[in-house]
């Protein structure tokens, strides 16, 4: 397994937290959208998407928790 340069390490870290904030965003505009939509069909709309809104929630919440994680486990080794 080749070893990460430092520079490349925080790119993904970077790309990591990035994946999270979107992902969480994406879940929680579906979540809540049916509650803010001017339209009944868009409102209808969203609440059929509520299976990947979900998805997409839990998916960044998963993607943050392992950033927090690779955060903690890169300072305590300081």
């Amino acid at each position: 397994m080749a070893s990460s340069t430092p520079s490349s390490k925080q790119k993904q870290d970077s790309e990591l937290l990035f994946k999270g904030v979107i992902c969480a965003l994406i879940g929680l505009v579906i979540l809540i959208g049916p509650h803010f939509a001017r339209s009944a069909d868009m409102g209808e709309i969203l609440r059929q998407a509520y299976l990947p809104g979900w998805f997409a929630l839990v998916l960044g919440c998963a993607f943050l928790i392992r950033y927090g994680l690779i955060r903690w486990r890169d300072r305590a080794r300081r």
